[in-house]
């Protein structure tokens, strides 16, 4: 150990070193067992509606169980804005002390998803996230926090490490193969399906990974079950965001979306105030036909 360096410094910068050389990291027990049962029960009140409107979801019939109520959805877009709980884990302290090591002492989180996947739901093709949130400064980096123990046979994650390296956006294309979600795919890459590995871990962890990280996770083959996963996107709060629709008689290179949410440091362009641009929403899965 370089002398002067504590412990806690050698492992944060041994950490930042595996994030910069594989585009991701696994940081363990970022939720306790009793945070990830409440995250839990508040998904299934999500998914009940007792939260708020859930845009593009029925209204559940009556009866169900609370398993079958969680196997109508896929995936529940940005439930922060009807979930004060889920905006809190947006600033869990182990997550927020790694990004801080990786992006910078500014961070602001624009987007969070509660994944639920219950066995034999799709997973996601290959992709990069940067494609679908475009950020100026390549500081795009999300945090997948485990709900459930994550396995292959659940549908983990599996990378392609140091794919993101480059810092190129791969071509991308609509799929619709039956394992996948309805979504975009990338490809031609110089990468094979052999060189991923599987990021497997228990509930309560997070892998944390770089927006230019190729990914993807595959069908839930298990049995019975859920893999869920609350996955919450962030980037350095010095960098404007150009996503979403441009207002209008606002120059391209001056947007900014600023439905964002400050989780450490300070915001250079708090001035501009923030707006409430998007809402919780879900998308139908394979079973209900293609959103694009």
């Amino acid at each position: 150990m370089t002398a002067g360096v504590t412990v806690h410094e050698a492992v944060d910068q041994e950490m930042v070193r595996g994030f910069h050389r594989d585009g991701f990291v696994v940081v363990g027990d970022v939720l306790s067992a009793p945070e990830v049962a409440a995250v839990l029960a508040e998904t299934e009140r999500l998914c009940a509606g007792e939260l708020g409107r859930i845009a593009g979801a029925d209204t559940a019939p009556a009866g169900l169980s609370g398993d079958e109520l969680l196997r109508q959805f896929l995936c529940i877009h940005q439930p922060h804005k009807v979930s004060s709980l889920v905006r809190e884990v947006m600033s869990a302290p182990r997550v927020i002390t790694a990004l801080t090591k990786i992006i910078g002492p500014n961070i602001k989180a624009m987007q969070s998803m509660v994944f639920i996947k219950a066995s034999g739901k799709p997973g996601q093709p290959w992709h990069q996230d940067e494609f679908f949130i475009p950020t100026r400064d390549r500081s795009l980096t999300a945090a997948w926090i485990a709900l459930d123990d994550v396995t292959v046979d659940n549908g983990c994650l599996w990378v392609l490490p140091g794919s993101h390296r480059r810092g190129v956006l791969y071509p991308d294309r609509v799929q619709d193969h039956p394992d996948f979600d309805c979504s975009i795919e990338a490809y031609d890459f110089p990468y094979e399906d052999q060189d991923a590995v599987p990021v497997e871990m228990p509930a309560g962890s997070a892998v944390i990974f770089n927006g230019y990280l190729l990914h993807r996770s595959l069908k839930n083959s298990g049995r019975d079950g859920f893999r869920r996963a609350l996955v919450n996107h962030y980037m350095s709060a010095e960098s404007l965001l150009p996503w979403g629709q441009v207002p209008e008689g606002v120059h391209v290179a001056k947007h900014d979306h600023r439905d964002v949410v400050l989780v450490a440091g300070t915001d250079p362009y708090a001035y501009k105030g923030l707006a409430d641009l998007t809402s919780a929403h879900t998308r139908p899965d394979k079973d209900g036909g293609c959103d694009r």
